[in-house]
């Protein structure tokens, strides 16, 4: 009987949450002057409904909520997606749509403009014929740029992932493992500690490679001296986590002790600006600013970071061309680094919340200089 009452318990937290993100898109509807929107990303689809398979469309209006998909997600999406009504497609998914829309009196239907290919696009505009597409840009992800209580619960445990992670590798580098060994390894001890999988291909580049901000595990094998980059993250619950930490192997050559000084400080700097109200460019300013004045501003080419949750990239964006203001409740990565072509690099990162002028800082792992 508890754990009955536990899983009730759950499915009516679930419907809270889906209730208010559904009364802000109906908002949208109003603000946007349209009679129903149609959600096609998936993405946006699993933070609306709940439903977490690989086929569907959603159909918003005022006072309906329905969700398409084929034989293959009914029983998935009427348990996971309670809230809305169940349509199976049989054939061909834009008649169908277009006979909901009909039934509901839409004569103006919004779209998801970045998802939408141009091909579907023109499929669309044939077949709604009596029905006016109005292209939206964002209109979901306006929402899902501040997390809720749940969302920040399955983030701060998919960063807890990469941690133990962070934690456990350190014993398994030595000269003589590969890249791929290493970055192997860690996929499989988050999968063991929880997570879906990683968030992204997992990055570890050693030596001289350590100068690509994007240098994926390759077959290199570690060698004394190496500085050592591993850029990764785990999934849980479907939200992404993102860490980077950057250690040396055996030893490390004092310039680039002197490089990982300079990024740190740099992180620490921007770390302790990312206050509300702030924009992005600010931010990803307080860290170039160090960076360019030991010298490296040419060497850090990337903005300092970005936002996570069901995607790994999201808005907003710490970085110079970012002009989003900070809020609280955004989920975003601070990650600086010196790449040098040639001899080497170092990025760090850690992810936090925006907390008004104190961010809280969600990634754990250990951030001193270290030699293993």
């Amino acid at each position: 009987m508890k754990e009955q009452n536990n899983v009730n318990r759950q499915n009516s937290d679930g419907d809270r949450y889906t209730e208010k993100r559904l009364a802000r898109i109906r908002e949208k509807l109003d603000e946007n002057k349209i009679d129903a929107i149609l959600i096609t990303k998936r993405e946006n689809y699993i933070y609306l409904s709940g439903f977490t398979g690989t086929s569907a469309h959603l159909v918003i209006t005022k006072k309906d909520a329905v969700l398409v998909t084929d034989f293959r997600y009914v029983e998935q999406a009427s348990s996971q997606a309670p809230l809305f009504q169940i349509v199976r497609y049989k054939g061909d998914i834009a008649l169908e749509i277009n006979n909901l829309l009909k039934s509901f009196g839409v004569s103006k239907l919004g779209f998801e403009a970045a998802d939408v290919k141009y091909n579907k696009y023109v499929e669309f505009k044939e077949k709604f014929q009596t029905i006016e597409l109005v292209p939206l840009n964002d209109i979901v992800e306006s929402i899902r740029i501040i997390k809720d209580n749940r969302e920040l619960g399955y983030i701060k445990k998919a960063v807890e992932i990469a941690d133990e992670a962070f934690n456990h590798i350190l014993s398994y580098i030595k000269p003589g493992v590969g890249e791929t060994e290493i970055a192997a390894e860690m996929e499989y001890f988050m999968k063991r500690q929880g997570g879906e999988g990683p968030s992204f291909q997992t990055i570890v580049a050693s030596g001289v490679r350590s100068a690509m901000p994007h240098g994926v595990a390759s077959e290199k094998e570690l060698e004394y001296g190496d500085v050592i980059v591993m850029d990764y993250g785990a999934i849980y619950n479907g939200y992404c986590s993102d860490i980077t930490r950057t250690v040396f192997l055996g030893d490390a050559d004092s310039k680039i002790k002197k490089v990982y000084e300079i990024v740190l400080q740099a992180q620490i700097e921007a770390l302790n600006g990312a206050f509300k109200g702030k924009t992005g460019r600010e931010i990803d300013e307080i860290a170039r600013e160090v960076i360019t004045r030991s010298g490296y501003g040419d060497n850090f080419g990337h903005g300092l970071g970005h936002g996570v949750g069901l995607e790994i990239h999201e808005e907003p964006r710490f970085a110079p061309a970012g002009d989003k203001i900070m809020e609280n409740g955004m989920v975003v990565t601070v990650e600086p680094g010196i790449y040098i072509e040639g001899f080497g690099g170092v990025r760090i990162e850690d992810m936090i919340v925006i907390n008004d002028d104190e961010p809280l800082i969600l990634t754990k792992a250990s951030k001193k200089l270290t030699i293993v």
